[in-house]
């Protein structure tokens, strides 16, 4: 406390010499210390001022390469028909050149948000002023008072924070700009910089967006609300707040109105115009699973900067006009067994319904016979509720379907349409490296009887395969039981020909998962997808040249340059002749065989249909010479479909009929051509043989040239 209060005295005795030492002075050297004094506090609060205007613009951006600033921009996909039917992006933008720009967008800017924006040079000193005034009256941070300019650099360099500092570079790089760009530029830049709601970026975006065309055809009132959403996208949007929306349209017609960009009755007419209501439908929501292979196939190329950012074009193989009605119609009838399933109930468990814990599932794809373009692709009933792609990504046993590839094995082991094979019972034994015939074992009896000294025997395996009817038709032509689709009559074949060469057969045609060279194979027990069973399909439909599916047509930067473009890859996989005997016995499928619903469709058509083990899977793949197209459809967790259609001629064939009925309604009618070294020759369709005028059955049936027949069938047949 002493020590204090001496510090007190001592302060105070030197504060009184020092106003002794005043009043010694005369006027003249007061005024003059006063003038020094106020000079060295001048000087300090000048060196104050610039050492903090100093780091302020020191921290400023460079602009040297505002001329190469690139925005992330949308990367747009293509149908084949150059609709769009998706984007990826970040931020929703493109760009354009001014002169693409509507002068009525123009216009609607510079008189809204910028009126002197041709006579200043960066900044509006007055608005400035005017903006300071109101942010003190309010207490608020520097707002308001913006050229185009500062706006610009605000946009692309500059943070969002309100603050004095921010203003003060905002300023500082408008003037810079001002002074490296023309005007037209500047107004370019900011009209495709521009942030207008809903996560759009630039005129040509919003345009997109708001009005679904591109912004060369907007009108004056469209261009006129799009300026007046600038200041509050989100509060101004049409589609959030009509009638604000309204107001700030009328406002823009006024100030257009007032700066003479337009007449009095162009704003009476404009202001007749309704605002949209909802976003525009001008991005497809189809084909999401399509689009989602794409981006698999795109992104490892060229990163997810440039795919997702640098605004790519990626023109595809996909055909909305195909891919729309093939998601309808599945829908439609997975959605119809959903219910019909919902009421079947459990033989002897009356109450209890038999349904599945997912939901039936289905796949639809369809590929260009002659170039393999992926021209429809329905990966799953919703793409939101399961990401899963099950024309590409599933892996199901073909069943029926894939008995193609052991009728084309066959063919290339002599025999024809005319050959008969035997639909007739037998076993097969497994002796610890193959599974073998059991010789002898002819008819259910004998079968009984090789197998019973085995019964209970654990290491000893039996498979005993059979048809869906229970029934053994003997023999019987190649074609007949290909149209019939008898199980015994394939894996008959299987055990001539051989499961190595089937498999051989398989992977040829287009299948390229791993697969089981064992005899089941002809039975379809191993796991194929539909991309890949379509793509065989359309393999012997091309005359025996396989053409590996795709998707991507052309992808091309920003700039303009091609990036990559489609170089087909084929392959001789067979030869013209045997495919089409093949396609020809697969054409009886449809005319008198499991696959007679799509004969509606009254013009040549190849097909398969097929079911599996326990009904887990359903199949049809039919082609023209010009598509081929698989449908499938099953549970995800492989429970049985609940269904008395053994071979889905009732159940998956009418869907995909109507599917097809839409896709081929304004295609040509045309049938497979026949190439050089086809004979056809008229034949009994039961005994194989030629026909005599007597003969009561008859077929005109196609052979590679001297495999025909050379005997004739009994008159009485």
């Amino acid at each position: 406390m002493r020590a204090a209060a001496f510090d007190i005295i001592t302060d105070m005795k030197s504060l009184s010499r020092f106003l002794d030492y005043l009043d010694g002075l005369s006027a003249h050297e007061l005024a003059l210390k006063a003038l020094y004094l106020v000079g060295a506090c001048s000087a300090a609060a000048i060196i104050a001022a610039s050492l903090m205007m100093h780091k302020i613009v020191s921290d400023i951006p460079s602009i040297d390469k505002l001329d190469e600033y690139t925005p992330s921009l949308a990367t747009y996909v293509y149908d084949v028909n150059n609709q769009i039917i998706a984007e990826f992006s970040v931020e929703k933008r493109a760009i354009l050149p001014l002169s693409k720009i509507p002068v009525d967008m123009q216009n609607a800017v510079i008189a809204m948000e910028d009126q002197n924006f041709f006579r200043h040079w960066g900044i509006s000193p007055r608005g400035i002023l005017r903006a300071l005034l109101r942010d003190l009256l309010h207490r608020r941070s520097a707002q308001g008072g913006s050229t185009l300019t500062q706006q610009l650099s605000r946009g692309i360099f500059l943070k969002p924070e309100k603050t004095i500092t921010r203003k003060v570079k905002e300023i500082f790089l408008a003037l810079q700009i001002e002074r490296n760009f023309s005007k037209p530029e500047i107004l370019q830049m900011y009209l495709n910089q521009i942030y207008l709601g809903n996560g759009v970026y630039g005129v040509q975006s919003a345009s997109k967006l708001y009005f679904g065309k591109d912004v060369t055809e907007m009108t004056l009132p469209e261009c006129a609300l799009l300026a007046g959403v600038i200041p509050s996208p989100e509060r101004f949007s049409p589609f959030n707040n009509p009638e604000k929306a309204k107001q700030r349209r009328q406002l823009v017609l006024q100030r257009m109105l007032a700066e003479k960009y337009i007449t009095s009755e162009e704003v009476a007419e404009a202001l007749k115009v309704p605002i949209p209501d909802s976003k525009s439908t001008l991005f497809s929501s189809h084909g999401a699973y399509f689009v989602e292979n794409v981006r698999q196939q795109l992104e490892p190329k060229y990163g997810i900067d440039q795919l997702w950012k640098g605004g790519l074009k990626i023109y595809t193989t996909l055909d909305l006009s195909m891919q729309v009605p093939a998601e309808e119609a599945m829908e439609k009838y997975l959605s119809k067994y959903d219910q019909d399933a919902a009421r079947l109930k459990t033989p002897g468990l009356p109450d209890v319904p038999v349904v599945s814990s997912v939901a039936l599932q289905g796949a639809f794809v369809i590929l260009d016979v002659k170039t393999g373009a992926v021209r429809a692709m329905v990966g799953g009933r919703n793409y939101r509720d399961s990401k899963f792609n099950r024309v590409t990504q599933a892996a199901r046993q073909a069943g029926s379907t894939f008995k193609p590839m052991v009728w084309m094995a066959a063919l290339q082991n002599g025999y024809n349409p005319a050959t008969i094979i035997q639909d007739s019972p037998m076993a097969y034994y497994y002796d610890g490296k193959d599974w073998r015939l059991l010789e002898g074992a002819t008819d259910q009896y004998s079968i009984n009887l090789a197998i019973q000294p085995f019964a209970g025997n654990k290491d000893f395996k039996i498979w005993v395969p059979n048809d869906f009817d229970n029934k053994f038709l003997g023999g019987i032509t190649l074609r007949r039981a290909l149209e019939l689709s008898r199980n015994l009559a394939s894996i008959y074949l299987v055990t001539r020909v051989g499961p190595t060469q089937v498999v051989d057969v398989a992977h040829r045609a287009g299948v390229k998962r791993s697969l089981d060279a064992v005899p089941s194979i002809g039975l379809g027990t191993s796991l194929v997808s539909p991309l890949e069973m379509a793509s065989a399909f359309a393999t012997f439909g091309n005359g025996g040249i396989h053409t590996e599916p795709f998707s991507v047509l052309k992808v091309v930067d920003n700039q303009g340059k091609v990036l990559q473009e489609y170089v087909p890859d084929e392959t001789e996989s067979f030869s013209p002749q045997l495919s089409y005997v093949l396609v020809n016995m697969m054409k009886g499928v449809v005319q008198r065989g499991t696959g007679v619903y799509a004969s509606r469709l009254k013009r040549p058509l190849a097909g398969k249909t097929g079911t599996t083990q326990d009904s887990k899977d359903m199949w049809f793949i039919g082609m023209t010479p010009d598509l081929a197209a698989a449908a499938w459809m099953g549970y995800d967790d492989f429970i049985t479909i609940n269904s008395k259609d053994w071979t889905g001629s009732s159940t998956i064939v009418p869907w995909w009929t109507e599917v097809m009925e839409t896709v081929l309604k304004d295609q040509p009618v045309r049938d497979f051509s026949v190439p050089d070294g086809i004979t056809f020759a008229t034949i009994d369709p039961e005994t194989g043989k030629l026909v005599l005028p007597t003969c009561k059955k008859r077929l005109l049936e196609a052979f590679v040239k001297d495999t025909e027949p050379k005997e004739f069938c009994d008159a009485a047949h």
